[in-house]
């Protein structure tokens, strides 16, 4: 067997290859008399029919035989002779396949397409310059929180004396059948709270159960906007029967040192919960603020560190990506049947460009890890463990023995410390500064309003030389 090796790109390798002749030929016979033994041709007894005929009514599938007997040890000898290491199944063609003779009378030539890991340069990291912004904690962030406690402590007060009336919660049981199927099962609620003129109630609700009381029943008709949240009921209209089993006024506790101590987290006193709360606003802060460094300080690295990333591993992680964001617009209530193709193939190219800045970046960390021979340490994945166990509220060897099931098991722990401590190691050599917080989001809206602004302008100028022509002319 001959076979020579080509380098397409530095992810990309080539190997061209010649089967002997004489290789060839014994497969061929060897085939030939398979088809031989089991053949049943007219005119002639079982395992009795002449070769020649045999080879001429069973050209196809013995030429097939053949090449799946010489093929696949040819490569798989190749691939070792050249020291190639593929991260897929390599991809085989045949040269001139149709007209290729297996008998035995020339070699067979093909060639073999496979993808690589490519030599990842030293990267540098060195002098990777970052900001730390961090974001400040206001007080009416505070009060926002405390607010929201008060509202968990709220109690519903039975009122008397009236009838319901906007900001009154209405508990009833609802029954609800759809107009364009009025025989499939109903919708059914019991002890259904409605806040009459509530933010996510809908407008119809509001106004058809203001001014009921206790034991009274409603029937109303709610037509859904096509665009409602519950895609089970958007765009439907539904005819509902509700019966009314009490209206009640939400009465939230007084804002006192009484109510703070009563929470059971150690609490002294109303000041003493606006001061741990803002701490832990401001730690909340610190740690975003962390993260967002070590982001930014990724995306500089692999800025700075080009190179070509073998295709198949972006695939596949946008592939994970896909079937991530799949998942989670399921548990949101999509039924994923009912997406426009286009949509997932805008959705796949989005993630086909965030699977490739994770791969990149997921090899340079690893090369980083290398050169600053990072090691995890088994006391260290045990900590890790005994974290997930107290956050779970169970113990270590169920962790382990969930993640096994899961697959990878201790090794993915081992992975993701060992890329957090890579990630250190290219934070400890960067260059920050602490600045002013900026909103990232607002800020990336107004530099894109600014282009789009900027267009127009940019336009007018390109037009400006050719009027100026045309006037001298």
């Amino acid at each position: 067997m001959k076979s020579e090796i080509k380098e397409i790109s530095p992810t990309q390798k080539e190997i061209h290859l010649q089967i002997d002749a004489e290789v060839v030929k014994a497969a061929y016979g060897k085939a030939s008399q398979k088809y031989v033994k089991n053949a049943n041709i007219p005119g002639f007894r079982k395992g009795f029919a002449p070769l020649d005929v045999v080879r001429m009514r069973f050209k196809e599938e013995i030429k097939s035989e053949v090449l799946q007997i010489v093929v696949p040890d040819a490569v798989t000898a190749a691939i070792q002779e050249h020291d190639v290491h593929p991260l897929a199944e390599p991809q085989l063609h045949l040269e001139d396949h149709e007209n290729v003779k297996v008998n035995g009378s020339v070699p067979i030539s093909l060639h073999v397409h496979i993808e690589v890991m490519p030599e990842i340069p030293t990267p540098k990291y060195d002098d990777i310059e970052v900001t730390r912004r961090v974001k400040p904690v206001l007080d009416g962030e505070v009060e926002d929180l405390i607010a929201e406690r008060l509202q968990k402590e709220a109690t519903l007060i039975p009122v008397e004396g009236r009838k319901s009336e906007i900001g009154d919660t209405v508990i009833a049981d609802l029954e609800g059948k759809f107009d364009d199927a009025p025989d499939a099962d109903p919708i059914k609620a019991e002890d259904l709270e409605v806040e009459l003129g509530g933010e996510h109630i809908e407008k119809s609700f509001t106004e058809n159960l203001v001014g009921v009381e206790q034991d009274d029943e409603k029937e109303f008709t709610v037509s859904y906007p096509a665009e409602f949240s519950s895609e089970a009921l958007a765009g439907k209209t539904v005819h509902y029967k509700a019966k009314i089993k009490s209206v009640g006024k939400s009465e939230l506790p007084e804002l006192n040192d009484d109510w703070a101590k009563s929470l059971d987290e150690g609490y002294k006193s109303l000041k003493d919960l606006r001061t741990r709360l803002k701490a832990d606003l401001v730690k909340y802060a610190e740690a975003d603020a962390d993260a967002r460094l070590r982001n930014n300080a990724i995306a500089k690295l692999i800025e700075k560190n080009a190179f070509e990333v073998p295709n198949v591993l972006i695939e596949n992680q946008a592939r994970n990506l896909l079937n991530n964001f799949a998942q989670d617009m399921q548990q949101r209530g999509v039924d994923l049947n009912k997406v426009e193709p286009q949509f997932i193939e805008m959705a796949y190219g989005n993630m086909r460009q965030q699977a490739e800045r994770d791969v990149r970046g997921a090899m340079l960390l690893d090369k980083v890890a290398d050169l600053e021979k990072v090691e995890v340490a088994e006391s260290e994945i045990e900590e890790e463990l005994t974290k997930m166990a107290e956050y779970y509220r169970t113990t270590n060897e169920e962790i382990r023995q969930s993640l096994e099931k899961q697959g990878g098991g201790i090794e993915n722990i081992h992975n993701n410390l060992k890329t957090r401590k890579s990630i250190e190691a290219v934070i400890a050599k960067a260059r920050i500064t602490e600045g002013e917080w900026i909103d990232e989001a607002v800020a990336e809206a107004d530099a894109q309003a600014a282009a789009e602004e900027d267009k127009p302008k940019k336009a007018a100028k390109k037009k400006e030389p050719a009027k100026k022509k045309a006037a001298k002319e």
